[in-house]
């Protein structure tokens, strides 16, 4: 539901199956999908926490032009992901109103669920891949002939073995514990899983207490990995989530962290608090039945000043930050603090 590979949930633990369809675009082009600036067209949502990991990279690495957007509604109807933000309720470019029916031209009655981010190949119209865990490494490194000038190396060699080390343990206790808590089915399994999520987040706050960004002195893919639960925190899963030993606010030096990074272009700039609550509140209505969304929290706090550029670091390494946001891909007003 939440996109990012498929999601089951029921009478049994909550698993997050694997990507099931795992082709790559390469430089070479060896899956068959060369990296080409226009050919393919990535499909997000900007509530799906998984679809925003993308987002983030592809503004930082300036591949707007290169790889175009297509943003779906944060409330999905039976069949999912649809396009109902877009005129006559049809991506324009794609011409169809569900992301299912690329799906349906790559594998006709794929059993699986529909997940963002998705790259669809625009001549065929077939999904080429839903592999939310390998799509942005691949933008950082594969899509490099197509980066921006100044764009920062998200992903640098020297350090992939401890970026990768980082990012699995935020990715089982933190960005998959929230929803192994959030869609928990008896109280061990739930105790469980938010145990986990704050033991995480107390190592995470630790290792932030003198060090600007995850790994190294620069914003690495790690970093994105962990913002983009952090943003989603307080508004879905302190309360949605039931993920309320304390909240993002309270916790001194991740909530400066996450500041720190929001106030970083690519970063705040293409985050939709409405469209993460909504989604959250209204899709799953197995938690929450009436489907009535909070008023809070309130957003203000994400402007404040951070004060983490004491602790030196250089966001962007070598490179520079990005420009602005292109034409018809702002967040509304409503989406903002």
């Amino acid at each position: 539901m939440g996109g990012g590979g498929n999601d089951s949930y029921g009478k049994k633990a909550f698993k997050r199956s694997k990507s099931h369809f795992a082709d790559r675009i390469t430089a070479d082009g060896r899956d068959g999908w060369p990296v080409a600036a226009g050919r393919y067209r990535l499909v997000v949502s900007r509530a799906c926490p998984w679809a925003s990991r993308t987002v983030i990279s592809r503004r930082l690495l300036g591949l707007e032009d290169a790889l175009p957007m297509a943003i779906a509604d944060p409330i999905q109807d039976d069949r999912s992901w649809r396009f109902t933000l877009d005129p006559g309720g049809r991506d324009p470019v794609l011409g169809i109103r569900y992301l299912s029916e690329a799906y349906d031209k790559r594998e006709t009655g794929y059993p699986g669920g529909v997940s963002v981010p998705a790259i669809v190949d625009v001549p065929s119209g077939q999904l080429v891949t839903n592999d939310y865990q390998q799509l942005t490494l691949d933008l950082a490194t594969e899509w490099s002939a197509l980066h921006r000038e100044g764009a920062p190396d998200l992903y640098p060699q020297a350090l992939r073995d401890e970026i990768d080390a980082v990012m699995a343990e935020v990715y089982e206790d933190v960005n998959n514990g929230v929803y192994r808590a959030g869609f928990a089915t008896d109280q061990e399994e739930y105790e469980g899983a938010c145990a986990g999520v704050f033991r995480r987040l107390d190592m995470l706050s630790a290792r932030l207490e003198g060090q600007r960004y995850l790994v190294g002195d620069t914003i690495t893919e790690a970093d994105i990995r962990l913002f983009t639960t952090l943003v989603r925190f307080d508004a879905a899963y302190h309360g949605h989530f039931k993920c309320n030993r304390w909240k993002l606010t309270e916790n001194p030096i991740l909530w400066a962290y996450a500041r720190d990074l929001y106030q970083t272009p690519g970063f705040g700039d293409t985050v939709d608090f409405d469209h993460i609550k909504r989604h959250y509140y209204q899709v799953h209505s197995g938690i929450n039945p009436t489907r009535i969304v909070p008023l809070g929290p309130e957003l203000d706090g994400w402007l404040a000043p951070h004060f983490r550029q004491e602790l030196g670091g250089r966001p962007f390494g070598d490179g520079t930050p990005p420009g602005p946001v292109p034409a018809g891909e702002e967040v509304p007003a409503q989406g903002r603090p």
